[in-house]
């Protein structure tokens, strides 16, 4: 709720703007997803984030759109990844919004995907930076995952983070490996899934990982 206003969103990519007092619908914003959608775990949306006078949300098929707060009209929108690869990525959490920047994570930890965390510039929708939640190759703690598991280990950064602004640190949780019940293919610690990550939210860098579930 911000200046009277409420904003709350519904699956499966639709905004509402509301007169807190009445409940009066001001506007409605909706993005229209792809016949065929690859999301694995519901046509889910779990709200927005607000900057200023604009709205930001995830979509299904894997964009970030950006809505101004007072029409409902769109001002960018931009592709995360292929929502098709691995089975089906997807976008259901509400994005964090830290300083100048919207933070998204992704959903897929019940398909072969492999997670990540991405920063996009408020402004302009520009990505700023990407952190995978599965170290890639070079990265420290790259060899956690046996063999090529690593490539579709999952991992998802699906539910949303929060941010400390003392310390400037994000703080996000990871889920769970991929397959989730069978670990014959995947043996090791499979850094960072079940995971909670800090992150510095400037330039991506992780500052230090927490795992609760090796």
């Amino acid at each position: 709720v911000v200046d009277g206003v409420m904003y709350l969103t519904r699956p499966e990519n639709a905004i509402y703007a509301l007169d807190a007092a009445t409940g009066r619908q001001l506007w409605m914003y909706e993005y229209k997803n792809p016949e065929r959608t690859y999301n694995c775990c519901g046509k889910n949306n779990r709200g927005v984030a607000i900057l200023g006078t604009t709205l930001f949300m995830n979509t299904l098929d894997m964009h970030v759109v950006a809505v101004d707060a007072k029409s409902g009209r769109e001002l960018w929108k931009t592709l995360m990844f292929d929502p098709t690869a691995a089975g089906g990525y997807a976008a259901t959490g509400a994005p964090l919004v830290v300083k100048d920047k919207v933070i998204v994570g992704m959903a897929g930890g019940e398909r072969g995907v492999s997670g990540f965390l991405d920063a996009y510039d408020a402004r302009t929708g520009e990505r700023v930076w990407r952190f995978h939640t599965i170290p890639q190759p070079g990265e420290p703690n790259f060899g956690t995952w046996a063999g090529d598991s690593w490539k579709t280990g999952g991992a998802a950064t699906w539910n949303t983070g929060s941010y400390d602004p003392d310390t400037n640190t994000v703080f996000w949780g990871t889920g769970n490996p991929w397959p989730d019940y069978n670990d014959d293919f995947r043996a090791g610690d499979n850094l960072y899934s079940a995971s909670v990550l800090a992150l510095d939210p400037d330039t991506g860098k992780m500052k230090w990982p927490f795992q609760y579930t090796p």
